[in-house]
């Protein structure tokens, strides 16, 4: 079976029209979240250390703020597209309403390649990223956050420039921000956890205790590295890992913490002594019982979702699942934790983080945990009812409840008529 379209931007307009319709809310509403309030397009030149300059694209993607600021990752990826970064501003939108954060939904990226470039090309590109968008971001306006291949250190060189910009400093302008800036406790880990959290409210539904569960996850960055500790401290026997060089498998289980020393030695997960190396496609389709896909993009397809045996997928990266392969683990009985919902504890603690920022008050680590436990319970608790209520997949739920409240924001404020 052949997909029809694995463009982001078109699969998440499908997925807005298709909620829209199915609340039966007005044309308005389809038409205002079908495409960003903004987008902006920067060229970024960089002087690089051997003297020449080059020239980066970069974007930023604002996509409806009716709920608040928007709110939304920063990548560093050489495949990062116009597109892409549309898509998943929207995603973000959704993301944020499904937790009932007062944010909307932003994103933006940068067309590179960080593993070619230096600490000081790095931060030159980073601050002439920040001096390209300074007009459109702020605190009250668009707060970013690290995503793929962005990092706290980043986060901070462009929070030291808009300070510069602004003569005076603005920490609560980014989140994931090193501790020293006004960071959050548990913010590295927070994306991890609440899709461990969400994993483990869906599993207990089914009637799966994660402890003694099987589990597959795909994409060892910083969320999937996280997952596999978190979700093995709940008992879980992680079988099978992979990185953007190959996965490994082990039916027996793998350490975490062996897994952890030999990534750092050896930057990748292959060559793991005891395990055999697979492929990606051979990961997602192995025997288990709960599937995380925490890499990138349309991983779960068409052209593989039939062969996918695992009971529950809890989608730690963002557009995992295609709409045709999201549709063939529906027939097959598979229960899809989707992104919006299984991903947002990254958002929900930058929420925090901000929140922080602006009391200049700072939780523990503890503190950070629970609350977000909380958050994340709540939130699966209401799309898994509607889920239920309804007979539609989670990801329909996820979606409707997320747009039902942006909508609801709208039409207070008169945005639609």
């Amino acid at each position: 079976m052949v997909e029809t379209s694995l463009n982001p931007f078109r699969i998440a307009q499908g997925q807005v029209r298709q909620a829209c319709e199915a609340l039966d809310l007005e044309p308005a509403v389809y038409e205002i979240l079908k495409q960003p309030v903004r987008f902006l397009e920067v060229a970024i030149p960089v002087r690089m250390d051997d003297g020449s300059v080059r020239v980066f694209t970069g974007y930023r993607s604002q996509h409806n703020d009716a709920v608040g600021a928007t709110k939304g990752g920063l990548r560093f990826h050489p495949k990062v597209t116009a597109d892409e970064v549309r898509a998943l501003s929207m995603w973000m939108t959704f993301k944020c309403a499904v937790l009932g954060l007062p944010f909307g939904g932003a994103k933006g990226g940068i067309s590179c390649n960080p593993k070619e470039l230096s600490e000081g090309e790095l931060e030159r590109l980073s601050r002439n990223y920040i001096h390209a968008i300074s007009q459109l971001i702020g605190p009250e306006k668009d707060v970013p956050a690290p995503d793929v291949y962005t990092n706290p250190q980043i986060m901070a060189w462009m929070v030291d420039e808009f300070s510069r910009l602004r003569e005076h400093n603005s920490f609560g302008l980014m989140t994931g921000k090193p501790l020293i800036l006004g960071g959050s406790e548990g913010r590295g880990e927070a994306t991890a956890r609440g899709c461990v959290v969400t994993a483990a409210e869906a599993a207990r539904r089914l009637g799966l205790e994660l402890a003694g569960a099987t589990v597959a996850v795909q994409g060892y960055g910083n969320a999937g590295s996280v997952a596999v500790r978190l979700i093995h401290q709940r008992g879980a026997r992680v079988i099978a890992v992979s990185d953007s060089q190959g996965g490994i498998h082990r039916p027996e289980g793998i350490d975490p913490g062996i897994l952890e020393e030999h990534k750092r030695r050896t930057a990748s997960v292959r060559g793991l002594p005891g395990t055999r190396e697979i492929s990606n496609d051979e990961l997602l389709t192995l025997p288990c019982d709960v599937l995380v896909p925490a890499a990138l993009e349309n991983q779960i397809t068409g052209a593989n979702a039939g062969r996918v045996k695992a009971k529950l997928v809890a989608e730690a990266a963002n557009g995992p699942t295609t709409p045709e392969a999201d549709e063939i683990l529906h027939q097959k009985g598979v229960l899809v934790v989707p992104d919006i919902l299984a991903n947002a504890g990254g958002v929900t603690v930058s929420y925090f983080e901000w929140v922080q920022n602006l009391m200049s008050y700072y939780w523990t680590a503890e503190e950070v945990n629970q609350r977000l436990e909380q958050h994340m319970v709540k939130a699966f608790g209401a799309v898994w009812d509607l889920h239920r209520e309804k007979n539609i997949k989670m990801r329909d739920a996820a979606f409707r409840v997320a747009v039902r409240r942006v909508a609801d924001a709208m039409r207070v404020r008169g945005w639609l008529h």
